[in-house]
């Protein structure tokens, strides 16, 4: 397929649907999701602004202790496993993220242990901003200059996206400070 000239610039492997969900089905991931306990976030020390709840496989090989995935998320999963082209059961892991308006996600790639990478934006749109990766040695390496982000999306409400080859590896990703009250379903294979 060509790209039409409103089609965005992304990285290669990355795949974006509006829509893929309906308002029904929002509203009733919400109402699950509001009888979820989550934890605070702590990456290198820092605890993030966001709020997190880790169901099946965790990041850390097992020294979290996570949940079995909940019923309320196996439909999405199926979803996402039909758009992906993998069996629903190797998404091993599920996240689902709490953003209080003034929440960003810094600067990362997932952690090497996943592969595909599912997500679906729920109450609220953000943007998702791409650079390529450089490594920390070779960021040092120039100095550390500030780099800027080659690709941007706008996920909006009830969206869904799916990383893949070289936008999952070859590209690190960002979502700046939220405006709204913003819940994100992820899940994510195992390599």
């Amino acid at each position: 397929m060509v790209p039409s000239l409103f089609d965005p610039d992304l990285p290669e492997g990355f795949v974006y649907r509006p829509d893929f969900i309906s308002p029904d089905e929002e509203a009733l991931l919400i109402d699950a999701i509001r009888q979820v306990e989550f934890s605070n976030f702590e990456m290198r020390g820092v605890v993030a602004r966001r709020r997190v709840a880790f169901f099946g496989s965790s990041y850390d090989a097992g020294r979290t202790r996570t949940l079995p995935l909940p019923a309320f998320l196996r439909p999405l999963r199926e979803r996402a496993a039909a758009l992906a082209g993998v069996d629903a059961e190797a998404f091993a892991m599920a996240l689902i993220n709490e953003y209080p308006p003034g929440a960003p996600i810094g600067w990362h790639r997932d952690a090497p242990q996943y592969d595909i990478v599912f997500g679906v934006s729920l109450l609220s749109a953000c943007r998702m901003m791409f650079r390529p990766f450089v490594s920390p040695a070779a960021h040092r390496a120039t100095d550390g200059r500030r780099r800027q982000a080659t690709h941007e999306i706008t996920l909006d409400r009830r969206s869904a996206y799916l990383m893949a080859g070289e936008s999952r590896t070859a590209s690190e990703h960002h979502i700046p400070a939220v405006a709204e009250l913003r819940y994100s379903i992820t899940f994510r294979t195992l390599r």
